[in-house]
């Protein structure tokens, strides 16, 4: 399963959270974090072996950094 998060940051804070997000190792399944123009502020893309592991990835460690103020997660469908 793949996931893409779509994230709004506090402003200027987008580059810190991405880089958090690339430094942090305990972070399981996150294969791509990047900055975007647009809408959103960032890209997060996780992939795991079910939603339950895509929540977990979400809730207890990506929505607890302090700078992101909204998430939007899109799943995939196969």
């Amino acid at each position: 399963m793949r996931a893409y998060v779509l994230l709004t940051t506090r402003p200027g804070t987008s580059e810190e959270v991405v880089n958090a997000i690339k430094a942090a190792r305990n972070i399981k399944g996150v294969v791509q974090a990047d900055s975007v123009y647009g809408r959103f502020d960032a890209v997060v893309v996780i992939e795991a072996e079910d939603i339950e592991t895509v929540g977990r990835t979400l809730y207890k460690v990506i929505e607890k950094m302090p700078n992101i103020v909204h998430t939007e997660t899109l799943l995939t469908v196969f």
